[in-house]
Order: C-alpha cells, then sequence, then structure tokens
C-alpha cells in the first residue's frame, strides 16, 4: 500500500499536549489497484499499537472517500492537522473535492456528542482531569466556530480562541491553559467553576442547535468516484 496522507491527531495537534502526552498518528493510505477489484477485499483499516507513546491507525481510501461523503468530523480534522508528517499530490486533489462534502449538522452534532460524552464520562466528581476539560472546551468552541462561518472548524485550539469569548471564561482558560502544561495526564483537580458553567450551558445549546439544522448532506458521489479513479490510476 502507499500512504496518501499521515498526521498527528489527538492532543499534539489541538496544541495542549501535557508532558507525557503519547502521539496519535493517524494515515489515509491507498492499496494496489486489483485490490479494489477482488470479491473478498482485504480490512480497510490499520491499527499499530507500536507502544504507550506511539497509537498509529489508517484508514484506506474507499474509507476515507465514504467518510468525506458522510461529513466525518474526525476525518476533516485529520485533514487539517498542522502536524503533517507525510503528504502528496493525490491527497490534495481529495482535500479539494472533501470540501464540497462537509455537513455543518453532522459536524454540530458530532462535537456535541463529544463534548457530552466527556462531560458525563469524565468530569462529574468533585476532582477532574484538567485534559477532559479541554475534550469538552475545544468540541464546544468547534460548534460555535461551524455555526458562525458554516466551514470546518481549524484544528488547533488558540486559532478556537480567537472567537468572542466571555472574558471571565477566558480568563479561566488561559489559566487552566498554563496548569496543563506542568501536569500529568492523570492528575487530579478541583473543578474550575467558570469553565464547568460553560460546558453545562454549551452542551444543551449545542444540542438545541444541531437538532435544529437542515439536513445538508451532498449526496452526490459523483466528485468523490472521480478523485477515487484518478487516484487508482497512479497505482
Amino acid at each position: 500500500m502507499r500512504i496518501l496522507h499521515a498526521v498527528e491527531s489527538g492532543s499534539r495537534a489541538w496544541g495542549f499536549a501535557s508532558p507525557d502526552s503519547d502521539y496519535d498518528v493517524r494515515f489515509i493510505y491507498v492499496r494496489r489497484k486489483e485490490d479494489y477489484l477482488s470479491i473478498d477485499e482485504p480490512k480497510d483499516t490499520i491499527d499499530w499499537q507500536l507502544d504507550d507513546v506511539y497509537d498509529i491507525n489508517g484508514w484506506d481510501l474507499k474509507k476515507a472517500l465514504k467518510q468525506f461523503a458522510k461529513g466525518n468530523a474526525t476525518l476533516y480534522e485529520w485533514s487539517g492537522s498542522p502536524i503533517v508528517y507525510r503528504t502528496t499530490e493525490d491527497w490534495q486533489k481529495i482535500r479539494e473535492v472533501s470540501g464540497q462534502y462537509f455537513s455543518v449538522k453532522a459536524a454540530v452534532y458530532h462535537y456535541y456528542g463529544t463534548a457530552n460524552n466527556t462531560f458525563f464520562d469524565h468530569l462529574q466528581g468533585d476532582t477532574v482531569r484538567y485534559k477532559k476539560y479541554f475534550y469538552a472546551l475545544r468540541p464546544l468552541l468547534a460548534a460555535e466556530y461551524i455555526e458562525k462561518f458554516h466551514v470546518e472548524p481549524p484544528v488547533l485550539f488558540d486559532d478556537l480562541l480567537k472567537l468572542e469569548i466571555d472574558p471571565d471564561l477566558r480568563t479561566a482558560i488561559d489559566r487552566l491553559l498554563e496548569i496543563k502544561k506542568v501536569t500529568t495526564e492523570k492528575e487530579m483537580n478541583p473543578h474550575i467553576p467558570e469553565i464547568i458553567d460553560y460546558i453545562k450551558t454549551g452542551i444543551q445549546k449545542q444540542k438545541k442547535i444541531a437538532d435544529e439544522l437542515p439536513d445538508d448532506h451532498n449526496k452526490d458521489y459523483d466528485s468523490l468516484n472521480r478523485v477515487f479513479r484518478e487516484v487508482l490510476e497512479n497505482c
């Protein structure tokens, strides 16, 4: 197989890694042309937990294009990662086409769901891991960015902070960022009222917005089929 695009995902790509953060490497690959003409198609993912530091996962091109068609927000984040390990001209063609399939509704639902799950799974106790605050804060800010601009949100947390944010919340986030730089992933700390309050209200707000957004999925696969065939011609 041939790697088309390889990036860093997760906290390192978002810009708020802890001193002991691992590496989440994600890539898109393409197999030989004849593999796509077989009755028994091979597995469409590659998972490789190298060790406790390097978590490596790849998606086959066909799977990736199907996910673009669904408006998969995680895949759009991989595409926009600021840390690129390898890329190709073929990927640039795919990236241009993928813009036609970004779904505001799918993305807002994704970010609402991420924040909601983080809140109920990790932020219910009297003390919390501050890393989990970011796993709720970032998706809520990403959803606000999408509502305002109707495009893919930036991957870097600092870029999302350029939105108009309540001054007290901004001060609390700045303080949280400084603490995060010197604390480990598993360290427990007391809640920060301004942040937990924003998360609680933000989840309710984004659920309502997502429910009311019209379905904007692009159901015309012609562009994806065309770029798929173009990339296979190079295999």
